[in-house]
């Protein structure tokens, strides 16, 4: 397997690939590739956050003040 690293920003969510390397996967179409996103800690923390409280019942409350 061969990897590539390279830096971007989401947009619309989704990842641009740079230049350089589009030439590459074109030669290859319809190939299966293995996909790694790292996010820096800050932001992982506020969607881990936001997905956390998305599953927070109002009936959980009972339990916020002990």
């Amino acid at each position: 397997m061969k990897a590539v690293e390279f830096k971007a920003k989401l947009r619309n969510n989704r990842i641009e690939i740079p230049r350089k390397f589009q030439k590459q996967m074109r030669i290859m179409p319809n190939k299966d590739v293995r996909v790694i996103v790292l996010m820096e800690d800050d932001d992982f923390n506020v969607i881990a956050k936001d997905q956390f409280l998305n599953g927070y019942a109002k009936s959980d409350a009972v339990y916020d003040h002990y």
